[in-house]
């Protein structure tokens, strides 16, 4: 089997993430376009001026606070240096490997394994692991773990996709503003053709209930991208790949009741986890991590 190059990985999927987020950014700009063609130019500068004021507050509040809240949600306590003695040593081995500063540790309750990175920058960085993560993985694993954590960080995904959903805000708050004005002002006017204006509306319509669809997937596309390349730069720092290869397979291995999943995880903190905590059977298009199948793949490809 050909090996892989983690250096052409890490820079295909770079590529390929900033892509996507293009294309988020196109959606916005077609439909705005279109709205513009429907409503009176001065009304549809209003609406995307409001749009994009109300989608920058709400992200960057969420934003600056996000370790905060990913932290509350999920009800997580901070590990202990005499309790969790091999979760310390393995963040600080792979905080001088990655050369970024000692994350704060975190611990939920769950039986299953699991973890996630949160924070808009290294200086204010968190892991999670769960309980069931620190019992059932060894040294080697857990390293690989937290490196693939310590890639989310370093290669600063929680800005990247704050970016992504900044715009999906404003696709969705558009869309929405432009179906509610539908009715209750008369577009359009007279100036045009009946028959073209009626064909702008409708494709309007169309467009502003497709458009944040498919911006939503675009997103859930980026999220997939974003962790084969934690899953890259994370090799990069231990220079071990069955470690994390190994990790995902127990992960998809594992068999937890629900009686024994004690902690509910909120479906929008989902993306954030290193796989799936709800392990949804859905299409390709609507998952949130790629197939662990492939991510091992590509692990033991390289």
């Amino acid at each position: 089997m050909e090996r892989i190059s983690f250096e052409d990985q890490i820079q295909k999927n770079k590529v390929k993430s900033f892509i996507l987020i293009v294309v988020i950014f196109t959606f916005f700009i077609v439909l705005g376009y279109i709205i513009s063609m429907v409503l009176d130019p001065s009304y549809f500068f209003v609406v995307m001026v409001f749009s994009i004021i109300f989608s920058l507050l709400y992200v960057l509040i969420s934003y600056y606070n996000s370790d905060k809240i990913a932290l509350a949600s999920v009800r997580a306590k901070p590990a202990s240096q005499t309790e969790h003695r091999m979760f310390y040593a393995a963040a600080e081995n792979m905080a001088i490997a990655s050369g970024l500063p000692m994350p704060r540790l975190y611990v939920m309750e769950s039986e299953e394994i699991n973890a996630f990175a949160s924070g808009r920058n290294p200086k204010t960085a968190v892991i999670c692991f769960t309980t069931g993560a620190l019992k059932k993985l060894n040294k080697q694993e857990l390293e690989g773990v937290i490196a693939h954590e310590m890639s989310h960080i370093s290669n600063y995904d929680i800005r990247f996709m704050t970016l992504t959903a900044v715009l999906i805000g404003m696709v969705s708050i558009i869309a929405q503003m432009f179906l509610r004005s539908l009715w209750f002002s008369n577009v359009g006017g007279g100036n045009r053709d009946g028959r073209v204006q009626v064909f702008l509306i409708l494709l309007g319509i169309l467009f502003a209930i497709l458009a944040p669809i498919a911006a939503q997937l675009v997103s859930l596309a980026i999220s997939r991208k974003r962790e084969y390349l934690a899953d890259v730069t994370g090799v990069k720092l231990t220079r071990y790949p069955p470690g994390l290869a190994s990790a995902l397979k127990k992960i998809k291995s594992e068999h937890v009741s629900e009686r024994e999943r004690k902690h509910r995880v909120a479906k929008a903190m989902a993306p954030l986890f290193i796989s799936d905590p709800f392990k949804r059977k859905v299409s390709g298009l609507f998952q949130t991590h790629p197939p662990l199948d492939e991510r091992i793949k590509r692990l033991e490809s390289m």
